[in-house]
């Protein structure tokens, strides 16, 4: 967060780039309707800046023309019916400069050649789902793409006499120890219901209601529903996310203000003392502690120098300084990382290091916790590292164990934050770093939210410095607007599927969410305006303005608040995102 940085829409270009063209299948046997277009039109596909046209084609009459505008990316796409746990083979022939070819959610390959034909094919496995959508399309301002004799091959639909899938669950009634669900009954003949959570049968009832019972206190769980009969089991309804009560008290108000301080730097911004901070603020994260290297673990916190930062106070007054705030309910945190803070804690001995120098930061200063501000390349997944509730790449397991070791020594009243990128979190959804293509540091904060869930106490992921990010609506939001951080925000709800691995990421409970923001167009790229970070709060929170998008999984009155980047940026600019947003949190239910 400290300086302008590579941005994750050049990340994202790079990810899809590095897809491999494959041999071809034998004996395809075609799940699609219309694949070669030879219909005329784009019957069958869902196209934007589309067309089916004579000339150029790879066979028969007629192909698929893709015209980018703007910023769409003409895509073409086609939802088909398929078996769960099952490999399918997906081709096309392509012309254009570049083409993309992909399975939403999971494997995707491209090529750049705008003379002639060429195949792109891939496979994908399924997890538990029981469709697929095929995709094709261009990229922005590269012209006119070609796409024709497009192949998914493997078997499909379900089997005959299996009853329709029931309706979402919603959740009812819930206690320190157990969740009530209830759902729409499936269509068809039906013996009975089936609640998974992940892969695993937790209840099986002949109603549609059910409690499940045994859970820990403060925790959350994500839950779908199948129907059964005698000829088979019905496809999963969507999953829906409830948490236990009896969460620790943070001290926290219901919604808060977070924002990051400069406190070992200035960045332009002008420093700004730790007793000038306003009490509008709940959250104050001390940006930032450093490594003495990229792999030692061991982490040290500088204050910033006189020759940078003229009015900087003494170590004294800026202890006393954060026991007022202390004193008036707020939590001030040591941030770990940033732009320039790269941490790989590769060995246990960097793992313990950073345990003790983090714990010394925090005995020195009186804090309250911790904020993990892991950027760049600090968090990436091995090849093969593909279950992000059972990682085996050491620098996510090492950063689990220390962060695990840190909140058992300070016990309940420890604060842990979390601020990634929506490269490590959200895009998740779409590419997996694990899986061995593209870019392994996609999705790779999943396995230590997950990990920390029950003990985190915000994650505000930053939503600006970002390319565009596929929704749990597979469509691409772009940063700036209101749509983006309702999307963004409610798949870290609603919990999602994680790329091609099979596995669904349970969403967090609301009060553990705050949405990442510029304080000012200087601080990041995606700045968005008062009245429209208010207009996506109010959809998430009541469920009004929600414009297109509709929300997975309800509404979330609990949701924690706003975090800025930065404090000092906003007295820069004359305090327009406290003095906005720190009333409009009070006044929501």
């Amino acid at each position: 967060m400290r300086r302008s940085r590579l941005s994750a829409t050049l990340a994202a270009c790079l990810l899809v780039l590095s897809g491999l063209v494959a041999g071809a299948p034998a004996e395809a046997a075609n799940l699609l309707a219309n694949p070669g277009f030879e219909a005329g039109s784009l019957s069958g596909w869902t196209c934007a800046n589309a067309a089916a046209v004579t000339t150029p084609v790879h066979g028969g009459g007629y192909a698929l023309a893709g015209t980018p505008v703007g910023a769409d990316y003409a895509q073409c796409a086609q939802t088909v019916s398929v078996l769960p746990n099952t490999t399918y083979t997906v081709s096309a022939w392509v012309r254009g400069n570049p083409v993309y070819l992909g399975i939403t959610g999971g494997a995707s390959t491209w090529s750049g050649n705008a003379s002639a034909y060429n195949q792109l094919i891939l496979t994908f496995t399924t997890g538990n789902q029981t469709s697929a959508q095929l995709y094709l399309h261009g990229w922005y301002g590269a012209g006119t793409y070609y796409a024709d004799d497009v192949v998914l091959d493997g078997p499909g639909g379900t089997t005959p006499g299996t009853p329709g899938a029931p309706g979402t669950p919603s959740v009812g009634a819930v206690t320190n120890s157990s969740i009530a669900l209830g759902w729409g009954a499936a269509a068809g003949t039906v013996t009975g219901y089936r609640v998974y959570e992940g892969n695993t049968a937790v209840a099986t009832v002949t109603g549609t209601t059910a409690t499940i019972s045994g859970l820990t206190a403060c925790s959350s769980h994500s839950y779908s529903v199948t129907a059964y009969n005698s000829a088979g089991e019905s496809p999963r309804s969507a999953a829906a996310t409830g948490s236990t009560t009896g969460c620790v008290d943070t001290g926290l108000p219901k919604h808060a203000l977070i924002g990051y301080l400069h406190a070992s730097f200035a960045n332009g911004s002008g420093y700004v003392r730790m007793a000038d901070v306003p009490a509008a603020w709940d959250i104050i994260d001390l940006a930032f502690g450093e490594p003495t290297s990229v792999t030692s673990g061991d982490i040290r916190f500088t204050r910033c120098p006189v020759a940078e930062c003229p009015n900087v106070e003494s170590d004294a007054d800026f202890v006393a300084a954060i026991k007022a705030k202390q004193a008036q309910g707020k939590k001030v945190l040591i941030s770990i990382g940033g732009q320039n803070g790269q941490v790989q804690l590769t060995t246990t001995a960097a793992r313990d290091k950073f345990v003790s120098s983090v714990s010394a930061i925090i005995d020195k200063y009186g804090l309250n916790g911790l904020d993990v501000d892991f950027e760049g390349h600090s968090l990436s997944l091995n090849a093969g590292d593909t279950d992000f509730r059972n990682p085996t790449t050491p620098v996510i397991v090492n950063l689990i164990s220390a962060l695990k070791t840190l909140k058992a020594k300070y016990g309940t009243g420890f604060v842990l934050t979390m601020a990634p990128e929506t490269f490590f979190v959200q895009v998740g959804y779409q590419f997996y770093g694990g899986s061995g293509t593209g870019d392994a540091r996609t999705g790779a904060y999943l396995p230590v939210i997950h990990a920390l869930r029950d003990a985190l106490t915000v994650l505000h992921v930053q939503d600006y410095n970002s390319g565009p990010v596929t929704g749990l609506d597979n469509q691409y939001h772009t940063m700036g607007g209101p749509e983006f951080h309702i999307a963004m925000t409610n798949m870290l709800k609603a919990g999602f599927s994680v790329a091609n691995t099979g596995q669904f990421f349970p969403g967090l409970r609301p009060d553990q969410i705050a949405i990442g923001l510029p304080a000012a167009v200087s601080a990041g790229n995606g700045y968005t305006s008062p009245a429209d970070v208010q207009t996506a709060v109010n959809c998430l929170v009541k469920g009004t303005g929600c414009g297109s998008y509709t929300l997975r999984g309800g509404t979330s009155p609990n949701l924690r608040g706003l975090m800025t980047w930065s404090i000092n940026w906003d007295k820069y600019y004359n305090w327009e995102f406290q003095n906005s947003h720190e009333p409009f949190l009070n006044s929501l239910p």
